[in-house]
């Protein structure tokens, strides 16, 4: 039995296979890594080192301006919603498609013998959602055409919830940026009170730009690339 099978476990009933597989998202871990080992490899060659940008001040500022920018310009429960996507950037959840025909056509048949009511036992083990709630409408009886109507308006407020989160992280990429040129202008200020002492003016103004280099990473690093992800995934299950 490969990975995949055995990360599978059973929706309801012995021997089901369940129509979600969750794992490690190996192209958003990687490629993170990828990308500091990148930027870090080059300054090191460069003659730099890592505690040279390692700045507990600039970090506060960035993450800490951003985001309140992204709870300004949010509502709370989307922005609440999009923290708790934050895992699923670094984990695959994926639909198995194949399944969720198999437990469809079990319960037709089901449904066919022994009436639709005769399901209702089964509709709380149920593992998706989406499919639970429309078992749940076709045993109590709601007219089809209606139904229909229901869960089409159904996919569509999904759809527009998780637009709407995936762009919160767009924001916060557009945020941070900006935000990592104020810390730098805040750094500045700093050395600029000590301008007499000309040796140490060099190394403030070093400083001060690392939370320049904070913004801009944790924007086009992270920020942006799971929004992508986030709209990525959407699509694919839509």
């Amino acid at each position: 039995m490969g990975d995949q099978e055995a990360n599978r476990a059973v929706s309801h009933g012995p021997g089901r296979a369940k129509a979600v597989t969750v794992r490690p998202d190996l192209a958003t871990i990687g490629g993170l890594m990828l990308a500091l080992a990148g930027i870090l490899g080059g300054m090191m060659l460069e003659g730099g080192s890592i505690a040279e940008i390692v700045q507990l001040t600039a970090a506060m500022i960035v993450l800490g301006g951003t985001a309140g920018a992204v709870l300004i310009s949010s509502p709370f429960e989307v922005a609440l919603g999009a923290i708790r996507k934050l895992p699923f950037i670094f984990v695959d959840r994926s639909e198995s498609a194949p399944a969720v025909i198999e437990q469809i056509i079990e319960f037709a048949g089901k449904a066919r013998k022994s009436g639709i009511v005769a399901l209702e036992p089964e509709v709380e083990m149920i593992g998706d959602p989406f499919l639970r709630k429309a078992m749940t409408l076709a045993v109590d009886g709601t007219d089809l055409s209606e139904l229909r109507k229901m869960m089409e308006l159904e996919i569509a407020i999904e759809e527009h919830r998780a637009e709407a989160e995936a762009k919160v992280y767009e924001a916060a990429g557009g945020y941070a940026p900006t935000i990592g040129i104020v810390g730098a202008v805040l750094g500045l200020i700093q050395v600029m009170k000590h301008i007499e002492n000309v040796n140490e003016v060099g190394k403030g103004i070093a400083v001060a730009f690392v939370a320049t280099i904070y913004g801009v990473s944790l924007a086009n690093i992270f920020c942006l690339p799971a929004a992508s992800k986030l709209k990525a995934r959407l699509h694919r299950t839509v």
